[in-house]
């Protein structure tokens, strides 16, 4: 059930006052068919530089990438008072019947607001994710049309938003330059609550379930934020990592593979951090510089299931961004 305190409502509703223009879709969805997928953009965190992208600003399928802007408006109740971690979530039967990944909670069960942020943000829970968006909007649509509106308060002008947990939807839409928006904004904003990303794995009742985001535990310095897998969106990741007090965004939507996503992000990151260090020196040196640039992700065929890591096809020929280090 929705939160009762009537400010909380009001300060989610309050967001409809923006003009209805920004609620619009970006580009068509039918524009993907037939479109390379990969998609990428690397920012410095404290200043907001874009340092890289490739198709950057090209609509792409989000996935589970979309469960931030869930947690962003979560955390912004928790952080204004309006909402605790040790609130009740009620799982609403639609809650319940949502797709893979979930928690599997039965209807009418409840749940902590933190188990609910924890299985979001590590097991991408879709099932968690709605509860949480009914439980502050009333309604998943209703909190989806707060989403699109934060999303152009944060400057993201080509994303929509139709669901909280990125299941597919055809006018589900973002860009990578976006997601790299959202992402920073997340960091800058809620300091807080950001560790919620760096959990390697969340335990609810016997069982443990890992953070799909394997670079948490593959590279030294990532701590953070959301991986994502549908065949439409292919597999996607938002990675933040620190470095010798710098800190990176890196975001690749649309790679063919779960290995190849990660190794795009490593490379990303690699050659960010290296054009930094160079910069200290005086050194001219762009990230491109440093990355053998791949040659079409898109050829590969996707299967599996429908979310979160749930298949890592093999690829025909895995292309993939290499960081050449000098």
């Amino acid at each position: 059930m929705p939160i009762q305190d009537s400010r909380v409502r009001r300060s989610l509703l309050s967001l409809a006052a923006l003009a209805a223009a920004s609620l619009a879709a970006p580009a068509a969805a039918a524009s993907l068919v037939g479109q390379p997928k990969y998609a990428a953009a690397l920012i410095d965190a404290k200043s907001g530089e874009l340092l890289y992208s490739r198709m950057a600003d090209e609509p792409r399928y989000p996935a589970s990438i979309t469960k931030v802007m869930t947690l962003y408006l979560a955390f912004e109740q928790l952080a204004a008072g309006r909402l605790r971690l040790d609130d009740r979530l009620t799982v609403s039967r639609f809650a319940a019947n949502q797709r893979p990944s979930r928690l599997g909670l039965r209807p009418g069960t409840t749940i902590s607001v933190d188990e609910a942020i924890r299985a979001i943000a590590c097991k991408s829970a879709n099932d968690m994710a709605v509860a949480l968006a009914e439980r502050l909007a009333g309604s998943e649509s209703a909190f989806a049309e707060l989403m699109t509106l934060r999303a152009r308060q944060l400057g993201m002008a080509n994303t929509s938003f139709y669901n909280a947990s990125g299941l597919p939807d055809a006018r589900q839409l973002t860009t990578a330059r976006d997601i790299a928006t959202l992402s920073r904004a997340m960091i800058r904003s809620f300091p807080q609550y950001y560790g919620y990303f760096q959990q390697p794995s969340f335990t609810y009742g016997p069982t443990i379930m890992q953070n799909h985001n394997h670079l948490l535990r593959t590279m030294p310095g990532v701590d953070g934020i959301k991986t994502g897998f549908t065949n439409a969106a292919g597999f996607t990741l938002a990675a933040s990592a620190v470095r010798d007090g710098r800190r990176l965004v890196a975001v690749v939507l649309g790679a063919p593979a779960r290995r190849a996503r990660d190794s795009n992000v490593e490379s990303l990151l690699n050659a960010g951090f290296d054009v930094l260090s160079a910069r200290t020196r005086g050194a001219r040196v762009a990230v491109a510089d440093l990355l053998a640039e791949p040659g079409d992700l898109n050829d590969e065929l996707l299967t599996g299931l429908v979310e979160q890591g749930s298949a890592d096809p093999q690829p025909r020929a895995l292309s993939r961004v290499t960081y050449r280090p000098r």
